[in-house]
């Protein structure tokens, strides 16, 4: 007869209430932990170079082309001094809230750094003070005019006659691009170039030198005042403050 092997196996050992217990007790469950995912921010958009909040159209390659340069020539390697942000944050705390009152856009601010940020005294033209203006405009917004005293070179007083004639200005054009060209080449001027362009579009005017540069020297100069060390200007303690507007 053959053998018939019997195999043991190992018996599993029971576990009694009191072992489970104590089993329990020192076995350490992880939690679990449910993953946080982070909200993301959503991208800024990049700021668009504006006047008035009038919008650029860089999208033109000719404007596009023109803005690079004239930037370029109000950066410190070209115009190798700090002076105009020393003289807007002299002179801007006059100017802003005058400008307010009146209802005329902030960026206008940056207008007598253009007309008068570079040179003093009077053109030869005759144009004179913060704002450039000529005797017959000055006097015909109420500033005073004559041997003895000139209100041209009074900040605040020019500001206040400025603002009115930039109202009167919006009053014609109905555009804040076209105000400011307005204010450099004359109304009368400007008018004959719309009517015979059949053109009330700034960036698309065929304008001369110096006022079809005029608006692209604002938004340069307030590019430059905003954002001093992105164009080679030293940011002093008392810009960084100022440009925390």
């Amino acid at each position: 007869m053959a053998k018939v092997l019997v195999l043991k196996l190992p018996q599993t050992k029971k576990t009694s209430a009191e072992e489970a217990q104590t089993l329990a007790k020192n076995t350490v469950v992880a939690p679990v932990v449910t993953p946080v995912l982070k909200e993301e921010k959503p991208l800024k958009p990049k700021a668009k170079l504006n006047f008035a909040k009038e919008t650029l159209p860089v999208a033109d390659a000719r404007v596009k082309r023109k803005m690079k340069r004239y930037l370029a020539s109000y950066s410190y390697g070209k115009t190798q001094t700090n002076r105009l942000h020393r003289k807007a944050a002299e002179w801007f705390p006059v100017i802003e809230p005058i400008l307010k009152a009146h209802g005329i856009p902030n960026d206008f601010k940056y207008m007598p750094l253009v007309e008068s940020g570079f040179r003093g005294g009077t053109s030869p033209k005759g144009a004179s003070g913060y704002w450039q203006f000529m005797p017959g405009t000055a006097r015909s917004y109420g500033l005073k005019v004559n041997g003895k005293i000139d209100e041209r070179k009074n900040l605040r007083k020019s500001t206040i006659a400025a603002c009115k004639y930039l109202n009167d200005l919006y009053d014609i054009f109905g555009s804040w691009t076209l105000v400011a060209a307005a204010y450099n080449v004359g109304d009368n001027h400007m008018k004959k170039q719309i009517n015979r362009q059949k053109q009330d579009n700034y960036y698309k005017m065929k304008l001369n030198r110096e006022t079809g540069s005029y608006v692209y020297k604002l938004i340069s100069m307030k590019e430059i005042v905003k954002n001093p060390s992105k164009h080679g200007y030293k940011e002093s303690k008392t810009l960084l403050a100022y440009n925390a507007e």
